[in-house]
This record gives C-alpha cells, structure tokens and sequence, in this order.
C-alpha cells in the first residue's frame, strides 16, 4: 500500500509515519511537510511543500490512503485566523486533492467533541472539517477523537504535561474517557490500522475506543 502523511513532523504524525515504515504491508510512505524528517527508509519519501502553494504539488497526492494529523496551537500559529488555516484549511484542501485524485480512503485525526456547532472555537474547527471531508468522494473515511495526547513533543508544553499527570494520577471512575490523557503511540496505532485496514463508508473511532486499543494493526 501507499500512503500519505499530512503533518508528519508532529507528535502523532512522526509516530505514524514511524509505525508505518515497521509494517511490510506499507511499500511507500509519502510525508508531506514543511520540513525534513528525521527519519530515513528506503520506502520513506519526503516531499518538503509550501501550504500555500498547494496547486504546485497537489497531482502528486495519490496511492491507497491519505491520513491526515496536521494541526498546530494558537500560541504557535500567533492568532485564531492563522491556527484556522492550518487546521481546518490546509487540511482540507489537501484532502479534496486526494479525492480529486482517486485517493479511496482518507484518516482524519479529530479531536474528543469536535462539533461544527460548539461554542469553542477549537471543537467548532474540528468538527467543520470533519463534516467537510465527510462530503468528499472517499470510499472509506475513518475520523479519530482522542483525549489530550501524551508524548514528547520537539516543543515542551508545560500545562499540557502537567493536566496529563495530575489527570493520570486521578482514579479512572472519575474522569471521562475523553477527557483522559492518551499515548501518542496508541492513536498512531488506531491511525496505522485504519488506513491499513479501511472500511466502507464513515467511521468514528472515539476516545474510550482509542483507549481500549481495541483498534489495532
């Protein structure tokens, strides 16, 4: 199989790509990204893209699945317009691409209560795309909503990791799956067996799923 990778350099994205390159099941691995991985197989190939510019490389998205874990911060992005056209934008121009292109499945990673009507501007992103990229022509669409991520991103983020342990820390009846934390290793895994094993028509794979690993290669 070939697959595409769309924010490969982040804390999921680079698991995905990672467990990837481990399957014989996967011949190619395209990673889309501002930047170099640091990773080197020979299945791997990194195309180095501007975002903006997508009309320069967007014949070249093709193969058997597009998954897509493209996504940044607020702080990061500087303002709300620019985390918008980066998680909700970019994302879905690519995916109407794939679409445009014969790419049959795609796997969005979401996030727990992403709703097109929530009155919080992260969640009502999400689920904009969300609903979007359920209107495009894939055969198969699997849609992750995974809880806060744990992992070691390139960038420390102090209240992320410190809601993570006290979070961890608090008995498992009194926190709801969604709000638990979740390995970056587990939802690239529930990632990794969706594009490697789709299924017709639009499936949402929620927090508690995730968190029973119960979607594995």
């Amino acid at each position: 199989m070939v697959i595409n990778v769309l924010g490969s350099t982040g804390l999921v994205g680079l698991e995905i790509v990672r467990q990837l390159l481990a399957d014989q099941r996967v011949t190619q691995v395209i990673a889309y990204a501002r930047r170099e991985l640091p990773l080197r197989d020979p299945r791997l190939r990194v195309m180095v893209v501007d975002f903006d510019h997508l009309e320069d490389w967007a014949r070249g998205i093709r193969g058997d699945v597009l998954i897509s874990a493209l996504g940044t911060t607020r702080k990061a992005a500087g303002d709300k317009r620019a985390q918008y056209e980066v998680d909700y934008t970019y994302q879905f121009h690519v995916a109407q691409a794939a679409a445009a292109n014969g790419v049959p499945g795609i796997v969005l990673i979401s996030s727990v209560n992403a709703d097109p009507k929530s009155p919080f501007f992260y969640l009502r992103m999400k689920g904009e795309l969300e609903e979007s990229t359920c209107r495009l022509p894939f055969a198969s669409i699997a849609i992750l909503r995974p809880g806060p991520l744990k992992g070691q991103r390139e960038k420390f983020r102090i209240g992320e990791a410190l809601a993570a342990v006290l979070l961890d820390l608090m008995p498992k009846v009194l926190v709801t799956p969604g709000a638990r934390p979740i390995d970056a290793e587990t939802v690239a895994a529930s990632a990794v067996a969706a594009a490697l094993r789709p299924s017709p028509g639009i499936r949402i794979i929620g927090p508690r799923e995730l968190l029973q690993s119960s979607y594995s290669p």
